[in-house]
């Protein structure tokens, strides 16, 4: 089968192991059942921007935006990346305050999750495990639910002090669990919320424990990134978080590529 268009996030769904399904153009591709096929997947040398939708010859430039609307798209904003630059609640405007009020003004979690290593971090909404799924997390929790983007942006900025908000890709997809269990370094996150926020804080948050379709042992692990002359052609042996991993070893970043048009076979 041939299937062709502009890559987007995996979506994933919590079951037992989390099934991965991946849309491209007009196709709904489920992941888990391509386990143990050899897949090829090549770029067509053109890239779709996702905000502006404008098909074009050239890489984007980041985050699957083209330059000017990564400059000027309000899904491009510093927000989305720092939760603690969010405006909307003071009613200032960065680039498009409608838009900006309808992501930042409604509640927010701020989480700790064990993918590879301890983490803290913010997501729209209460139910984060959504999130947690994306990032290939073992197991997340709850801590803090507030009212808007930019509170949970503070409590997060002062526990970045204490605990990483980075996801490192070898150690999540090798399946590495932290010596702690959640419980324990949520207790004692909780000691770092500034009191003007503790009320926020959730007493017994919620916490999942998520399994992948990932073999046990895996090989060695080399990141890949597809362009005009990388064709990637493997077998696929397991998927965690927005990572395909092949037999090889090579572990492809779908979301990573967002925007970029590829063709893909099995």
């Amino acid at each position: 089968m041939i299937i062709e268009g502009p890559l987007t996030k995996i979506t994933n769904g919590l079951q037992d192991p989390v099934q991965a399904y991946l849309n491209l153009g007009k196709d709904l591709v489920h992941l888990n059942a391509l386990i143990g096929k050899t897949i090829k997947v090549k770029s067509t040398g053109f890239s779709t921007c996702k905000a502006c939708k404008r098909q074009r010859d050239e890489p984007l430039f980041r985050m699957g935006f083209c330059k000017p609307c990564f400059f000027e798209s309000p899904m491009a904003g510093d927000f989305i990346l720092h939760p603690e630059k969010s405006m909307a609640h003071t009613g200032k405007v960065d680039r498009d305050l409608k838009i900006e009020s309808d992501i930042q003004l409604q509640p927010h979690t701020v989480y700790m999750a064990d993918s590879g290593q301890v983490k803290v971090g913010v997501t729209a909404g209460n139910k984060p495990w959504n999130r947690w799924m994306d990032q290939g997390a073992s197991a997340g929790k709850i801590l803090a639910i507030t009212d808007n983007r930019y509170e949970a942006g503070m409590i997060e900025v002062a526990l970045k002090a204490h605990y990483s908000d980075k996801t490192h890709w070898r150690k999540m997809l090798q399946g590495n669990r932290s010596e702690q269990s959640l419980h324990e370094v949520t207790e004692g996150a909780k000691k770092h919320v500034p009191d003007g926020l503790i009320h926020f804080i959730q007493a017994d948050g919620h916490e999942s424990q998520i399994k992948y379709d990932m073999p046990e042992q895996l090989p060695k692990l080399n990141w890949i990134k597809l362009n005009g002359t990388v064709t990637l052609e493997d077998e696929l042996i397991g998927l965690r978080g927005q990572y395909l991993v092949f037999k090889s070893g090579l572990a492809w970043n779908v979301r990573g590529q967002e925007g970029l048009e590829v063709e893909m076979s099995w």
